[in-house]
């Protein structure tokens, strides 16, 4: 199946248009719990035919799991270079929501969930997430995806500052979603950061590390 981005499906266009197919765009706030929105509220806003365009691995979702999915779509969308929303994407954990950016081993909670999507934003500027498989399960939502952008920012390194390129980055990305009462409680992400720094021309000196051996 062909994977189809987020930015594809959502905007703040009334309507989008994908392969043909007229798709009714999702307003952000009426999927929002934090807006108020309740289950159903959130659910109504995936039509039938947003929901076939989606590549989901598994098309016989509740509306429970269609709230939930609606709520992490949501995410996604505010998290985009266009659309970056942090209020929204903040508001959508629980008061002891975290997110987890496994692969440096670092955790997010409170205010400091604010500083999430600023640092990708500043270093892509049009950061975009392509989804590329959803699995719902529940109260749980796996997706394979790739994070895509120009590196235009500044990156902060040991070193000293690396200084913008220009470079393409897509970056092999799996996030794991935990919802309760349509909040998130725990949003677990892994990233491919080898190959996000190697794409933008970051090159880590092995030989130096094995000389210091």
């Amino acid at each position: 199946m062909k994977s189809l981005g987020w930015k594809t499906l959502v905007t703040t266009a009334a309507v989008a248009s994908l392969s043909g197919l007229a798709l009714t765009a999702v307003p952000s706030q009426a999927a929002s719990p934090s807006a108020g929105a309740s289950a159903k509220q959130a659910h109504a806003a995936l039509s039938p035919r947003q929901l076939a365009a989606l590549p989901l691995t598994n098309r016989h979702l509740t509306a429970h799991e269609i709230a939930n999915l609606a709520v992490v779509l949501r995410d996604y969308h505010v998290a985009e270079g266009k659309s970056l929303d942090v209020n929204t994407f903040v508001n959508s954990f629980a008061k002891d929501g975290v997110f987890n950016d496994m692969v440096p081993g670092q955790a997010y909670r409170g205010k400091a969930l604010g500083d999430v999507l600023p640092y990708m934003a500043n270093l892509f500027p049009d950061v975009h997430r392509e989804l590329k498989r959803i699995t719902v399960s529940g109260d749980v939502i796996s997706i394979e995806l790739s994070i895509q952008g120009t590196f235009e920012g500044p990156l902060q390194s040991p070193a000293g500052t690396v200084k913008p390129n220009g470079a393409r980055i897509d970056v092999p990305t799996a996030d794991f979603w935990y919802l309760h009462n349509g909040k998130v409680e725990q949003f677990n992400c892994y990233v491919g950061y080898s190959t996000m720094y190697a794409q933008m021309g970051v090159n880590f000196d092995w030989a130096s590390a094995v000389a210091k051996g």
